[in-house]
């Protein structure tokens, strides 16, 4: 009577309570697909203001296409929403994937670095939760340290340097001097365009080391100073064609172009950069993503826009293709052979079944233009010529953990 009185009945209780048990872990009794953001709210210095990131860096990109989700989920019957967990240095990431779990989310994209990635992704195994990589580029976490519950939507450094030196090499730029900077994840992006060189037969003729002594990167005597400093850096090299410059954390590498002591290209961190996304990209539709983009976030789409769009999207493709919102349904359908995502580059991106890598063509930009996309032409693969960038099938050390 009591139940009856407050307008549900006994009958109506015991329905609840079955549909609630037949609701599979990870899917959600009222139908809705819901995926965490947890994004770091920590921004490295830049040299250029015009690289600044937003404070919406990321998350932008994630609300695109969570718009784009819920247009087409809308017709079948599906709805989708992001929870956003900012997070600072230091956070207590166990405590942020807590709190997701008890929102019955299952799904879980992140740009954290490398060390973070590794932390979420063991917390999250027994929380039955599977992790996006938006950003951490470290070919271990596709190798020695590969989790069969992490899908890498970012590229690898491999995969960015094989896409830099495959137009090198098709441009017949084969001799290369090798500047790289002083941090661990400089010397990394070095070895991937080592090992680049080696696969595609390009030379490197001298590597140099730029040490960042500290200091401001912006100041009034610091066009002067690197107008004076960078000859001397790159003075005295044996020929070379190009400078590839290794410089994940923007010390030194956007001073290069134009202040070589010879007269040679730049590419690699500065001049010719591999990008997964260009504010200057049109192709295959996507002047009409960055002009949606433009109206709702009154800014250009960058890079990690488009990561986390890409990652909210194959979440919203795959719910399509299933008609489900169990995670595991999306992401056993993300793994398998019949998945493809469209990202306005010319050709679907798929997973690598052995590292859970997105193939991915990349962008090669100058800052203004698209001025070319790899892979590039004759570089072939007997299955998928996207696998020609990055770790390819009999180079991987991944056992699934």
């Amino acid at each position: 009577m009591g139940n009856a009185r407050n307008g549900i009945s006994r009958r109506g209780v015991m329905a609840v309570v079955a549909a609630a048990a037949m609701t599979p872990r990870g899917a959600r009794a009222d139908g809705v697909v819901r995926i965490g953001y947890i994004r770091s709210l920590i921004r490295r210095p830049v040299i250029s203001l015009l690289d600044q990131p937003g404070p919406d860096a990321g998350l932008a990109g994630a609300r695109l296409a969570m718009e784009d989700n819920n247009t087409t989920g809308s017709a079948l019957g599906q709805s989708f929403e992001l929870v956003d967990v900012p997070v600072r240095k230091g956070a207590n990431l166990q405590a942020a994937l807590d709190g997701l779990a008890g929102q019955d989310v299952r799904l879980v994209m992140t740009d954290l670095d490398a060390d973070g990635v590794l932390l979420l992704a063991d917390a999250a195994r027994t929380r039955g939760m599977t992790v996006f990589n938006l950003a951490a580029p470290d070919d271990s976490l596709r190798q020695q340290d590969c989790r069969a519950d992490v899908i890498h939507v970012a590229p690898s450094r491999s995969m960015l340097a094989d896409a830099v030196a495959q137009y090198l090499v098709w441009k017949k730029w084969t001799r290369w001097l090798l500047v790289y900077g002083s941090y661990p994840s400089d010397n990394l992006l070095a070895d991937a365009f080592r090992r680049s060189a080696k696969r595609f037969g390009a030379k490197i003729v001298q590597e140099k080391v730029s040490e960042d002594t500290g200091g401001s990167r912006q100041s009034d005597s610091g066009v002067v100073q690197e107008q004076q400093q960078i000859p001397v850096l790159t003075q005295g090299a044996p020929d070379y064609d190009v400078l590839v410059a290794a410089d994940e954390n923007q010390v030194f590498a956007g001073y290069l172009p134009y202040r070589t002591w010879d007269a040679r290209p730049v590419a690699g961190s500065a001049g010719l950069e591999p990008v997964t996304w260009d504010a200057s990209s049109e192709s295959w539709g996507g002047t009409q993503l960055q002009n949606r983009f433009v109206r709702l976030f009154n800014r250009r789409m960058m890079p990690l826009d488009m990561q986390a769009w890409t990652g909210a999207r194959m979440i919203g493709e795959a719910a399509t293709h299933t008609g489900s919102n169990d995670a595991g349904k999306l992401i056993g359908y993300m793994k398998g052979p019949e998945f493809g995502i469209a990202a306005y580059k010319g050709q679907l991106l798929t997973l690598r079944d052995w590292d859970l890598q997105l193939r991915q063509p990349i962008l090669l930009s100058d800052g203004r233009t698209v001025v070319s996309i790899s892979p590039q032409p004759g570089f072939l693969h007997q299955s998928n010529e996207l696998d020609t960038l990055g770790i390819d099938r009999p180079e991987t050390k991944c056992k699934m953990q």
